[in-house]
């Protein structure tokens, strides 16, 4: 049972510290003015999300407590969450001011092309930081359903939200965005 007692306080800790960090970040790059909840993307589905996980967690602990006890596949888990949670906070590090949790349809002259640092290796460091922090965090608690839903649904949303982001990208940098997205990949899985 020790595996199963650390598994929701980690969980607790990594959901706090990624909004809390996010928080912090979004005032100190964009000021507290310009941060709303909203602009965190904390919506309804996302607590849905992580209520149905929690009581996922919860009826396989009663049913099957043995399954909680695969202490290699919750540290598997725990692991993606760090690594995860480093990727995105580079990528928001690296890009500053460029970086917003929304999508910007007009051009702001502090909006630069950032291909350097993290996006050298990786066009979209913040998407792919959280899909492996997400998909990670429910392979730390070891819940099997939540795994496969969080991943397919996390990976359908930026499916669709990068094609969305990347054509006023390329409205915005023109060829050197083109060539960019050629030489660099979009770092989600099968979204090129």
């Amino acid at each position: 049972m020790d595996t199963a007692i650390r598994q929701l306080p980690q969980m607790f800790l990594a959901i706090c510290f990624f909004h809390i960090s996010e928080y912090f970040l979004a005032i100190t790059i964009h000021g507290r003015r310009n941060v709303t909840l909203q602009s965190l993307l904390i919506s309804k589905n996302y607590i849905v999300a992580m209520f149905f996980s929690l009581l996922e967690y919860l009826v396989e602990y009663s049913f099957f407590p043995e399954l909680k006890e695969r202490w290699w596949l919750s540290n598997l888990g725990l692991f993606l969450v760090v690594i995860g949670e480093v990727i995105r906070k580079m990528a928001i590090v690296t890009a500053g001011r460029s970086f917003t949790h929304l999508i910007k349809i007009r051009h702001e002259e502090h909006h630069k092309l950032v291909t350097h640092g993290i996006y050298r290796f990786v066009r979209h460091p913040g998407y792919c930081g959280f899909l492996i922090w997400s998909v990670g965090t429910q392979i730390m608690l070891i819940n099997p359903i939540s795994t496969v839903a969080y991943t397919l649904v996390v990976w359908r949303f930026f499916a669709g939200r990068i094609p969305y982001e990347e054509n006023y990208l390329r409205r915005f940098f023109g060829n050197e965005y083109g060539q960019y997205a050629q030489r660099v990949p979009s770092g989600i899985p099968f979204v090129k």
